[in-house]
């Protein structure tokens, strides 16, 4: 059976490393024979903000969730958003590629989330987490960062690089996706001169000549740890004896 591997590119130079190195991750997945999709955020001209003015009839006051739902449940979702979850559901797997901004994926990527993940079609109440309406699907993010591997680590000044992604990664999780360890690219900014700009150079197009393997790997890749719905009580809160694979979620004392 074809697989179909989603890619979503959140950078708005096409000509970028991030450009480069989601090119690189579609021509590995079509080498694999997969079916690729693209999601060219900027070059699409996506509109990240949700607002009333993007529905037909939307309710009043305005909530987002129920407009999604409506539109989802009479067929008038935007031709945009109803074209983007139609990638999602057919994509096995999603790719996505951008760099790190003020310590957190671009805000064009986070409005990609905020309208494409409809509301009665991708997620809902009854059915998100562990019975989320994308289980079976993976994702791996593909990041970039201006600071040094030294900055962007546990101890780092920068803050941990793998904690900024949680809130993506946990939406992802919501809908119930399964996401891949992150692959981390740092130290990519336009200011190195000389020999440190030779070597970043270099350093670059070795993370694009070793993508086919990353890719052809995935299914191997180590996965981002989550709680289970068990792990939690009535309230939502995580019981005494459950594990805690993050600090955004864990053990009070």
């Amino acid at each position: 059976m074809e697989r179909t591997t989603l890619i979503v590119l959140a950078h708005p130079e096409r000509r970028s490393f991030c450009g480069a190195w989601a090119e690189a991750s579609a021509a590995a997945a079509t080498a694999q024979g997969d079916h690729v999709l693209w999601s060219d955020l900027y070059d699409m001209g996506f509109h990240p903000a949700e607002e009333p003015g993007r529905y037909a009839a939307p309710p009043a006051p305005f909530d987002a969730l129920k407009a999604q739902e409506q539109a989802a449940a009479t067929g008038t979702l935007p031709p945009e958003i109803a074209a983007e979850v139609d990638k999602i559901r057919a994509a096995d797997r999603i790719i996505f590629h951008f760099p790190i901004w003020w310590f957190a994926p671009p805000a064009m990527l986070k409005g990609w989330c905020d309208r494409a993940l409809v509301h009665g079609l991708l997620h809902d109440v009854d059915r998100r987490f562990d019975t989320g309406l994308l289980r079976g699907k993976r994702a791996l993010f593909c990041v970039t960062t201006g600071a040094r591997d030294s900055e962007a680590g546990p101890d780092g000044k920068e803050g941990e690089t793998r904690l900024l992604l949680w809130p993506l990664a946990y939406t992802l999780r919501y809908c119930g996706m399964e996401v891949a360890e992150p692959l981390l690219v740092h130290g990519v900014h336009g200011y190195h001169e000389g020999a440190r700009k030779r070597a970043l150079e270099a350093r670059l197009a070795r993370v694009l000549e070793d993508q086919q393997a990353v890719i052809a790997d995935l299914p191997a890749r180590a996965l981002l740890p989550f709680n289970a719905d068990a792990d939690f009580d009535g309230d939502g809160r995580l019981r005494p004896e459950a594990p805690s694979h993050w600090p955004f979620i864990r053990h009070e004392g």
